[in-house]
């Protein structure tokens, strides 16, 4: 393992699980993290500022990347900003406890999960294994475009256009539309939409699907309810056209 931003070496016999790039100023909280994620099959790379994490991030081009939100030289939501800009691999936010507005504008600028500082390091590796689970693409063979009203959901090029205007979405953000197009008329609650887009065995605040779908409404549309209806008690809908 490396303390900078080299790549930790797979302890395993075998190719490694994934590429994971940690990020945290508390170096021996992150080196700890990168032991038990090189301990789980992953290959690792640390760094510990923000501007050395946009560049870990375009040099190692990692499947997940744990990140830190309060770094020096950049924070981690502008890190995650940034980042965003050429790279869809999963961010796995790192937050104080009760620091909800920083969360929430993490996963507003494209983090997919978060996990409360102090956490147990079990727990984030279980995390970082279940994004890992996610499928790399929607379906395995051409599929027609969905059609709801003017928005188009065509799920072999992972694209939305609304009124022929690609818009751009998270990953996560476009696997919860996928989700909710492929059930029109069925609510879907917010254990559903996570079983289906992140993991049947994660574990968390499960109002952070509420986060991510305020995010896609505001994409898509701005009026809120055009696309997907809140369905009271239950979790969402596609909304009739």
């Amino acid at each position: 393992m490396n303390s900078g931003t080299g790549t930790g070496t797979d302890t395993g016999t075998g190719p490694a699980a994934g590429r994971v790039l940690v990020v945290d100023d508390e170096k021996p909280l992150a080196r700890m993290v990168a032991t038990y994620l090189e301990r789980a099959g992953y290959e690792v790379a640390l760094t510990h500022t923000g501007p050395a994490a946009v560049q870990a991030a375009r040099v190692h081009e990692p499947d997940v990347m744990v990140l830190d939100l309060g770094l020096p030289g950049l924070d981690g939501i502008e890190v995650c900003r940034r980042v965003r800009a050429f790279s869809e691999c999963y961010v796995l936010m790192l937050t104080a406890r009760g620091d909800e507005h920083h969360r929430l504008e993490g996963l507003a600028v494209g983090a997919d999960d978060y996990i409360t500082k102090p956490f147990s390091v079990r727990e984030l590796v279980a995390r970082v294994g279940a994004v890992m689970r996610r499928p790399r693409t929607t379906v395995s063979a051409p599929e027609p475009e969905r059609v709801c009203g003017d928005l188009v959901i065509d799920l072999a090029a992972h694209e939305a256009r609304v009124s022929g205007q690609v818009v751009q979405l998270t990953r996560t953000e476009f696997d919860l539309l996928a989700a909710l197009s492929g059930r029109p008329h069925q609510a879907v609650s917010r254990r559903q939409m996570i079983d289906i887009v992140w993991d049947p065995a994660w574990v968390g605040d499960e109002r952070l699907v509420d986060v991510h779908i305020k995010n896609l409404r505001r994409k898509l549309d701005a009026d809120p309810a055009r696309y997907i209806d809140t369905v009271r008690g239950v979790g969402y809908r596609m909304a009739e056209q």
